[in-house]
């Protein structure tokens, strides 16, 4: 089975760097002007699961929440130095530990 996150956003553009140029996620597609939306598809790779990120056709997004975040585990001590290298100053401390 194949899983797809779906998150609604008002700033889709800075969302696609931080996940595709940051955390270096692979991005499988996009479309424009579905029904007034925009929207990008990025792969969590291995995992079976996509994450979208929609901005557009006319509701607001929701207001993030501390306790709404994603949580993705790296197995490579290499690969977690180079990821955070590539985010460093965007660190934020979370609400639960």
């Amino acid at each position: 089975m194949k899983v797809r996150f779906a998150r609604h956003t008002d700033r889709l553009d800075e969302i696609v760097r931080f996940y595709s140029d940051g955390v270096g996620l692979p991005v499988l597609g996009d479309f424009h002007d579905h029904a007034g939306y925009v929207g990008v598809f990025l792969d969590l790779s291995e995992s079976g699961a996509h994450l979208e990120f929609t901005s557009g056709g006319g509701p607001s997004a929701p207001t993030p929440d501390p306790e709404t975040v994603l949580v993705l585990y790296l197995e490579d001590e290499a690969e977690r130095k180079q990821l955070a290298g590539r985010l460093a100053g965007r660190e934020v401390t979370p609400s639960n530990p």
